[in-house]
Parts: structure tokens; C-alpha cells; sequence
């Protein structure tokens, strides 16, 4: 076996090398999804991603006989950190073949770096916030993967054990069978909530209609999400590239926004059509086809993804945020989806999970942030 080499990522073809190694490590796995490429190259640019405006960054590449065997992402979100009072460094985006040398090697590299540069404490995987993917998934390997969560081999969770990690959190994913019609208790929540002269439905049938929104919707979601581990509020020009990013993929008719009478914006919800059947036929690859391989699988899929969600501090504890399920549901059951994913759930978020898991949803899938202390 040749020497193990790690580099620092400067040139754009090491960035290629860094992108891409993860299909290599996967080649022979004929589930695992790929990420689209086209977000891959602005999330890694300096140029585009303005995360690397208030956060520093290391990339590193693992070589053996001169071949990329390895990869990972350091991280100092220093916005996160003045928030939140922390000295936190992070690691993400982890990429290896079952090499423990490599593993331990990439790691350690990052650990010297965040301990010189003041960091107490290093947290992963755990991107520039909570959008990115998140944690090493420890469970449910055999269930099918799905898009921007962690799609890690089952062999990455044993390597971090032998690194002196433990739990920082976990997060759960839970799947089950979207029901032909809402059961009673949430009939009897709609009726309530519709009478309710107080608060207005916005539901979109289109992506004219819902652009005007889409900038006001992410603004809650700096509002809502303040409490949530990891997240980092976007800011003004953060949010006009979220919107355009993603609005070319949502769909209208799964998501919900809540109104007052007099115009404020208090909830929001966000569900879609899982696309990763679509996004693995494509390679990852948008273009010159894949974008086409998407759509028709936005319109073919029946499974329902739950994506975000939240409601004003001030206006929870009223039924809203059950209201707005409700209505994703609905659209569900309207367009004929079969099954509900819940995306990744926090394990402290009790409510949450007891509202999945009146539908019939179970735990299939978990995730682990991992930490260690540096001092």
C-alpha cells in the first residue's frame, strides 16, 4: 500500500477531484444518489457560495499512489459561532473508501486546524448550516436514499467510533403510507381552523404565483428556525440565491403559507415530490439532459417529501402548524402521492414527531452529529 498524502484543494482541477470523488468511493453501489453537480460547484466557490463570506473553510484531499482516496471539509461559521456563543469548529462533506489510515488521517488534519484557529470544540458532519446535509445516517441502510440528506456507507459511522467522538444529536427519518383520505382528528382540526376568520391559507398554483412570496417565506424561516440546531439566518442577498436556486424545482401545489387578516406572514410549509429517482438516472448531471429526467420524475414520483416548516414563536400552540400538514396531506392525497417522508426530524422535536407518527409514520432512518472536545 503507497503512502497516504493529504492536500490542501487550491487549483479548480483538485475541486473536480474533491466534487467527484464521491461516485468513485460509491461506484458499486447501484442505490446510492449522486448530488447535482450544478449545486456542488457553487456550494465549493468562494465566488458564489457567500457562506465563505462569514465563515473560513479547508478542503483537503487524501491521495494514495497519487489517486484521491479521501476528502473532507473544515469549517469555522463564525457568524454561528458569535450567535451563539460557541468556539466550534466543524467537519462535512466527508468522503472515503473503508480505509481507516485515511479516515483518522483527513480528520486529524482538520482537528490541528480548527484547535489553531481558537476552536474548543469540533462538531460533524456538519455543513455551513442546517441546509446542508447533515450527520453520518447510523441506521435504516436499507431503505432507499433520498435527496439532501447524508448518503453515507454503512462502514463511515464505525470509523468515526474509533476517533473519540460521541452523540452530539441525532436526527430521524420517518416513511410511511400517505392515508386515501385524512383521518377524523384532522378533519375536525381543518373544520375548526377554516372557520377561523383570523388566519388565510395561501396555496399556489403555479410559480408565478408563488415567486412574490418565495424572499418573504425565507425570511420567516430566519425567524422560525432560530432555535434549531446548526441553522444560520440568511442574509438579504443569501436569500435572493436560495430563491433562485430552488425555485426552478419546487412545486407550487405543496406549499403552504399562513396568513393573518392583516397581511403578516406567520407559518410556512414546504413539501415536494422526491426527485431522487430522477436525480440517479441523471447522474447528478442537469445538463445537456438530466434537467428533463428531473421533471418527469417531479411528475411520476409518489412519495410526498417533507422539506421545512415553521411558525412564529408568538402564534405557536394554536393548531397552525398542524393546519398547514394538514394541508400538504391534502394536496397529496389530491394528486394521488402514496407516501410521506418526513425529511430529517430532530429526536428532541416531540411534537413533530408525535404529529408523524399519528398518520401511521415510523422511524426508519437515523442520523448522528458527532462531537469532541479539543482542549
Amino acid at each position: 500500500m503507497g503512502e497516504l498524502v493529504i492536500k490542501e484543494v487550491l487549483s479548480r482541477k483538485e475541486l473536480r477531484s474533491f466534487i467527484y470523488l464521491p461516485e468513485k468511493v460509491h461506484k458499486d453501489e447501484s442505490e446510492w444518489l449522486p448530488p447535482i453537480y450544478m449545486d456542488e460547484w457553487e456550494l465549493f466557490s468562494k465566488k458564489k457560495n457567500k457562506s465563505f463570506k462569514y465563515a473560513d473553510a479547508l478542503l483537503l484531499l487524501a491521495y494514495r499512489d497519487g489517486k484521491p482516496v479521501g476528502r473532507i471539509m473544515g469549517i469555522i461559521n463564525n457568524r454561528y459561532n458569535n450567535i451563539n456563543d460557541e468556539q466550534h469548529g466543524r467537519f462535512c462533506f466527508m468522503e472515503c473508501y473503508n480505509d481507516r489510515e485515511v479516515f483518522h488521517s483527513l480528520l486529524e488534519k482538520v482537528e490541528e486546524w480548527v484547535r489553531k484557529n481558537g476552536m474548543k470544540k469540533i462538531v460533524g458532519p456538519l455543513g455551513f448550516s442546517d441546509k446542508d446535509p447533515q450527520g453520518f445516517q447510523i441506521e435504516g441502510f436499507e431503505y432507499p436514499q433520498f435527496m439532501t440528506s447524508s448518503n453515507n456507507s454503512p462502514y463511515m459511522p464505525h470509523l468515526m467510533e474509533n476517533e473519540g467522538y460521541e452523540k452530539k444529536v441525532d436526527l430521524v427519518n420517518y416513511l410511511g403510507k400517505l392515508p386515501e383520505k385524512l383521518p377524523l382528528i384532522y378533519e375536525k382540526v381543518l373544520a375548526r381552523m377554516e372557520n377561523n376568520t383570523d388566519y388565510k391559507i395561501l396555496e399556489f398554483a403555479s410559480k408565478k404565483d408563488l415567486k412574490p412570496h418565495i424572499i418573504g417565506v425565507l425570511e420567516l424561516m430566519n425567524q422560525t428556525f432560530e432555535e434549531i440546531y446548526g441553522f444560520v439566518p440568511l442574509n438579504d442577498k443569501e436569500k435572493s440565491d436560495f430563491a433562485a436556486r430552488y425555485l426552478p424545482i419546487l412545486d407550487p401545489k405543496f406549499i403552504k403559507v399562513l396568513q393573518t387578516k392583516t397581511g403578516e406572514l406567520v407559518g410556512f410549509a414546504i413539501g415536494m415530490p422526491d426527485l431522487s429517482k430522477g436525480i440517479r438516472d441523471a447522474g447528478g448531471k442537469m445538463l445537456p439532459f438530466g434537467i428533463f429526467k428531473i421533471l418527469s420524475e417531479s411528475k411520476k414520483s409518489k412519495k410526498l417529501l417533507m422539506m421545512l416548516g415553521g411558525v412564529k414563536k408568538e402564534y405557536r400552540g394554536k393548531g397552525l402548524e398542524v393546519l398547514m400538514g394538514v394541508k400538504i396531506i391534502q394536496s397529496g392525497i389530491k394528486h394521488k402521492m402514496d407516501t410521506i417522508d418526513s425529511h430529517l426530524v430532530l429526536e428532541s422535536n416531540t411534537k413533530m414527531r408525535s404529529e408523524y407518527e399519528r398518520i401511521g409514520c415510523t422511524v426508519v432512518k437515523k442520523f448522528r452529529i458527532y462531537q469532541k472536545d479539543l482542549s
